[in-house]
């Protein structure tokens, strides 16, 4: 699974999730992309679990780039832990996902293939994505 090798600091604030992508919207690398539409927070696990599927539907055919990483940490306490005593330790990583940003490329398969490994990878998302090609 993704996560950072090191940080800055362990513990990170919530913060805000609003706000549309200024960066990471167009595709760079592949020829086929998948784009976000709504706001939220795609675990390490979540992106894992759709690069998985992806592979094995194009058969390790094609190449497939992740752009998004997830370098945001999420904190939980044990179940009944009375008030106070500070924060919790670091439970997992998330990265932080807004609308238009791309989170999959792919390339060196035909756009048919493509839009279904993509279409089958976005199942595994919790946010609505679009297939998209390169202009």
């Amino acid at each position: 699974m993704l996560m950072p090798k090191k940080t800055k600091y362990r513990k990170t604030h919530k913060l805000g999730r609003g706000g549309k992508a200024t960066r990471r919207t167009t595709i760079s690398f592949g020829s086929f992309g998948l784009k976000a539409l709504e706001p939220h927070w795609v675990t390490s696990r979540q992106i894992e679990s759709a690069r998985r599927v992806m592979s094995r539907y194009i058969k390790r055919g094609g190449k497939i780039w992740i752009r998004i990483f997830p370098d945001k940490s999420v904190t939980a306490k044990g179940g009944e832990m009375p008030m106070g005593k500070g924060k919790g330790g670091v439970d997992h990583y998330v990265a932080v996902v807004k609308p238009g940003m791309v989170l999959f490329e792919m390339e060196g398969i035909n756009e048919q293939m493509a839009k279904e490994a993509m279409e089958l990878a976005a199942y595994k998302l919790p946010i609505k994505c679009k297939f998209f090609t390169k202009e």
